[in-house]
């Protein structure tokens, strides 16, 4: 199979669809690989260095497209990326569409094949494409949270973890998953008063086995996430529910109610957000002020740490993208459940039910489009 890199041009997007390690082993297999020139410079890897893992490095970003197979990248397409997609080429990357019906019409009218990172499914229902880089998010939230509580990036001036004499701050983390389990380490280790709310109580058993009494475990109830967002100076929105628009857990009047120059970080912004007040943001400029409250609302926080971000994202992916390339698309869907569950549009047809109950669009089931 003939394989294309493009450069990510999402504002502040430095990741890249494959490393040179990747490109090798594709290789390896018998494939072709295209890689657009300098689409590595984000994580320090030069065209040389795919040279030598076998890839052919390309000009542009139309010669990768109008030649390539499968197109294999990291962030959702852009405007600008809509007319080179080709009729039956397969798209291979993060999607995000429930909340993004520009670009779920133009994949629609470009009869390309779909699949999105974020809905391929693993055992017990883990989404083992999107939990690297929602590890990298959740460690990020706490971090970046940290650096908004400061005076100087608009907070409140709380260190988060306090000082002997001194409160530590409170944070509250909307979501028990991988992002909110994430975030819990590092808030507990940085020694903040962390509060996780979840609707699941497995998982709240989970987490209270894991980190003791360093956490506090609270129910998933509209009364409780008033309560406790009031009360927090770190309030970390992470809450997922995958292929679909994220739900919005705190209101307009519940962001009003918290103290002035609190913080909210939003990592569920790329699914709409589970603020009212959210909104999307960039690296360049990460954060506004609503309400009194400062909003950290980055759309691709793994983004900044694009260097761990893409080797940690093609750990996962490698395997998938060799059975695609191996067996052709459609068997390699066919064969593995938890790969067909990825598929968003195919040729025309929206094949996941969230983003057709979402966007008002019919939903045609993946096997039958599939032809079985």
């Amino acid at each position: 199979m003939l394989i294309g890199v493009p450069t990510e041009i999402k504002q502040d997007e430095h990741r890249v669809g494959l490393t040179p390690t990747s490109v090798r082993e594709l290789v390896f297999h018998g494939h072709k690989v295209l890689v657009q020139s300098k689409a590595g410079a984000g994580i320090g890897v030069r065209d040389p260095d795919y040279e030598r893992a076998g890839a052919t490095i390309m000009g542009s970003a139309s010669e990768v497209y109008g030649r390539a197979e499968m197109i294999v990248k990291v962030k959702e397409l852009q405007t600008s990326e809509f007319p080179l997609l080709r009729d039956g080429q397969v798209l291979f990357t993060y999607l995000h569409l429930a909340p993004d019906p520009k670009q779920t019409e133009s994949l629609i009218r470009s009869g390309v094949v779909a699949i999105g990172y974020e809905t391929v499914t693993g055992p017990n229902h883990s989404l083992p494409l999107l939990s690297p880089m929602s590890e990298v998010a959740g460690r990020m939230a706490v971090q970046a949270g940290a650096h908004c509580l400061e005076r100087e990036a608009g907070g409140a001036g709380i260190l988060l973890g306090g000082v002997p004499g001194v409160k530590a701050a409170n944070v509250v983390v909307l979501g028990g998953g991988v992002v909110g389990t994430n975030a819990i380490r590092v808030a507990i280790g940085m020694e903040a008063q962390v509060t996780v709310i979840d609707r699941s109580l497995p998982r709240l058993k989970e987490l209270d086995f894991q980190f003791g009494g360093r956490l506090n475990t609270i129910y998933s109830t509209v009364e409780a996430i008033e309560h406790y967002v009031a009360e927090a100076d770190l309030v970390i929105g992470a809450v997922l529910v995958p292929g679909a628009a994220a739900p919005r857990l705190v209101s307009r009047e519940m962001v009003r109610a918290m103290r002035d120059r609190s913080v909210v970080v939003d990592v569920a912004i790329d699914q709409g957000g589970c603020f009212e007040t959210a909104r999307a943001t960039t690296h360049s400029k990460p954060t506004y002020v609503e309400e009194g409250v400062v909003h950290y609302c980055v759309a691709n926080m793994p983004g900044a740490v694009a260097r761990t971000s893409t080797f940690a994202l093609n750990n996962a992916t490698l395997p998938y993208v060799l059975a695609l390339a191996d067996k052709g698309y459609r068997q390699a869907l066919l064969d593995d459940a938890g790969l067909l569950d990825g598929l968003n549009i195919h040729r025309g047809k929206v094949t996941y039910e969230a983003i057709a109950s979402a966007l008002g669009y019919e939903y045609s089931p993946a096997r039958r489009v599939l032809g079985t």
